[in-house]
């Protein structure tokens, strides 16, 4: 747990899975990403699933929502889903807190990995809303994309996942930047994918900025470093400068959402201008 301003922030892990390191790392080649990442023998890599649990006052606020348990062996295989060490559940858990603590969960984007956790299959095989007191968190523009996705990322939509909350009444769709509450900003990024949303948290004592997919690891504070799974990489390089500079000059916590070995670092400008990894930071 990690106190900043009058927030308490949690790292909650949902396990871990694997994806091809090719696509992770896109045009770099794998001599130069493996040495940070071996893959397996099917070329992939294991990343993690880590949500941010924010507490502010009576509002329990989740960042993501994890891959979830609707999963059959096959897809387990395929993904190299791992819930054996840790699962959204058990960390809640730890924290004293069940689904039904939870206030509001704002979903960065709708793929599978990180919105997987939105809904829980029932033993008569329905599907149901798995935080049934929150309000959900969205940006329009990702939730129409995520019902009309292309031939290229349709796979990373899957409807089981965001269905219920069209008609649940818990869905609130934003319209570009925005505050959730006094500190808890929602800011677009495009790059990865049409209307994702990073979660700035701003207080006099620093900021932390919840990456997504936007900065997935510490491998990629490299702005070149761009995923395969990135629908505009031009976007992407342009937004990932911003940040990162802004990170660099500012001080700002970086919150990564899927690298295995830490969960945020600050940066810092290196010889050439370039942003480098600095001080590792506690969550």
């Amino acid at each position: 747990m990690r106190r900043l301003g009058r927030f308490r922030l949690h790292s909650v892990s949902d396990g871990t899975f694997a994806l091809d390191g090719g696509a992770m790392f896109g045009i770099v080649p794998k001599p130069l990403w493996e040495k940070q990442f071996p893959a397996d023998e099917r070329n992939r890599i294991r990343l993690a699933l880590r949500c941010l649990l924010i507490e502010d006052g009576e509002r329990r606020i989740l960042v993501d929502d994890g891959i979830g348990s609707k999963w059959s062996p096959k897809e387990i295989d395929r993904y190299g889903i791992d819930q054996s060490q840790s699962s959204l559940d058990r960390g809640l858990a730890s924290l004293g807190l069940s689904r039904e603590s939870i206030t509001d969960v704002i979903l960065t984007h709708l793929h599978f990995d990180h919105a997987g956790g939105t809904t829980v299959r029932r033993p008569d095989g329905t599907v149901a809303l798995a935080f049934p007191q929150a309000t959900y968190h969205l940006q329009r523009r990702n939730w129409d994309w995520a019902r009309a996705p292309t031939e290229r990322d349709a796979g990373s939509y899957l409807r089981e996942n965001f269905e219920a909350l069209e008609r649940s009444g818990r869905l609130r769709l934003w319209e570009g930047e925005g505050e959730l509450s006094p500190g808890i900003r929602l800011v677009p990024s495009d790059g990865h994918t049409i209307g994702l949303q990073l979660v700035r948290i701003e207080t006099e004592e620093g900021t932390l900025v919840y990456c997504a997919d936007l900065v997935p690891t510490a491998a990629h504070l490299k702005a070149s470093w761009i995923m395969g799974y990135d629908l505009q990489p031009l976007v992407c390089l342009e937004e990932k400068r911003a940040l990162l500079g802004r990170a660099a000059a500012e001080g700002l916590i970086l919150f990564f959402e899927h690298d295995p070995r830490f969960a945020a670092c600050r940066v810092a400008p290196g010889e050439r201008g370039e942003v480098v990894q600095g001080e590792l930071v506690e969550v």
